[in-house]
């Protein structure tokens, strides 16, 4: 079966998705002070936004899209819960410095993205000494044709080949619809090594795609 890459995006809608309205950010460190975006919600005067922000409201509002977005970059269930509760653990830290609401959502999506990377990155480790399997996917839950799910599979399986960095630049623009340049702010490297890492990976996908 051969694969575009522009029949990902129709198909994989199948997938849960993860809500698009964070905006852009500069760069994706954990510290919110670092983020230009965050950095300008932070230094702006006290009486424009007087009180932190609640985590406990910021975790109810997030959590969902946070869980989405690992879904879709880890490719199945087993370690989402995880990961939402290690990038809230990062983001309670910084979250005091953050007085703008609307740079909280593009920085929680930083955060997810080096946990997913970190995460993907062992679980590649304990494969190669025998102490781990490929992450079980079940597209039981997905709201897709029996067509749409053993695409879905393929797909998944086909990105357990590629290097972290590589996938998630992949599965950002591809799974989640990101512009370009919100792949490169997520990933926190620049426009041209985030088309490099896209390209990349599709080249192999297209390989692996097409044999399948």
């Amino acid at each position: 079966m051969k694969l575009t890459m522009t029949r990902p995006r129709a198909v994989l809608r199948a997938v849960p998705p993860a809500h698009q309205e964070h905006g852009r950010l500069d760069s994706c460190n954990e510290d919110p002070r670092s983020c230009a975006r965050t950095r300008e919600a932070t230094e702006r005067p006290s009486d424009v936004y007087p009180q932190p922000l609640d985590p406990e409201k910021v975790y109810r509002r997030y959590a969902p899209y946070v869980a989405a977005t690992a879904h879709r970059l880890l490719g199945g269930d087993q370690e989402v819960d995880d990961t939402v509760q290690e990038v809230f653990v990062i983001a309670v830290r910084g979250l005091r410095s953050v007085r703008d609401p609307g740079a909280v959502k593009g920085w929680l999506a930083c955060i997810a993205v080096r946990v997913v990377r970190r995460r993907l990155r062992m679980r590649h480790a304990r494969r190669l000494v025998g102490l781990d399997t490929p992450a079980a996917l079940d597209p039981a839950d997905w709201a897709a044709s029996p067509e749409q799910r053993t695409l879905l599979l393929q797909v998944y399986r086909a990105l357990e080949l590629l290097p972290a960095n590589e996938r998630i630049a992949w599965a950002l623009r591809y799974l989640q619809g990101e512009r370009l340049e919100d792949v490169a702010a997520q990933c926190g490297c620049s426009l041209a090594t985030a088309k490099r890492r896209i390209a990349a990976a599709s080249r192999v996908m297209e390989e692996v795609l097409h044999e399948a």
